[in-house]
């Protein structure tokens, strides 16, 4: 006799490694960052752009990049306590201007949170950001 809650078991055992090991794939997160490469630029030799260099943001205060002028609702951030850790990353790129202005609010900090970050990019695509931001890992203990 099959002890089918046994083999339900070990299913899902399978099916949850398979889609931690799928949940980010650095990889794809480069192919995905070629569409951030318009603004950014990221790994040893990287210059500021139209946007700050992403080498080593994760674990970075927001606004902060020596050499880039941040927009006032970014730099208000920072100063408001953002430091980027991959969720935080995750939950700003598909709304850029949204999440800094929700991030101000409820550090009660609303009056600051005005204008607009100099991001227009969005990446609305979950898969994508996970994977970006496993690329973006690769560099985290870079400078």
């Amino acid at each position: 006799m099959i002890n089918i809650k046994g083999v339900l078991f070990v299913a899902g055992a399978i099916l949850g490694s398979i889609s931690t090991c799928a949940a980010q794939d650095a990889t794809k997160g480069e192919q995905v960052f070629k569409q951030c490469m318009t603004c950014h630029r990221i790994g040893p030799d990287a210059k500021n752009m139209v946007g700050p260099v992403l080498t080593g943001v994760i674990g970075r205060q927001s606004g902060t990049t020596p050499g880039f002028a941040y927009s006032p609702i970014n730099k208000a951030a920072g100063e408001a306590g953002l430091v980027w850790t991959e969720d935080l990353i995750f939950e700003y790129l598909p709304d850029p201007n949204a999440f800094l202005k929700k991030f101000l609010t409820d550090k009660g900090k609303a009056d600051q949170a005005t204008g607009s970050t100099k991001m227009a990019f969005k990446l609305a695509n979950e898969q994508q950001r996970k994977d970006v931001i496993a690329y973006l890992k690769t560099f985290s203990d870079k400078k």
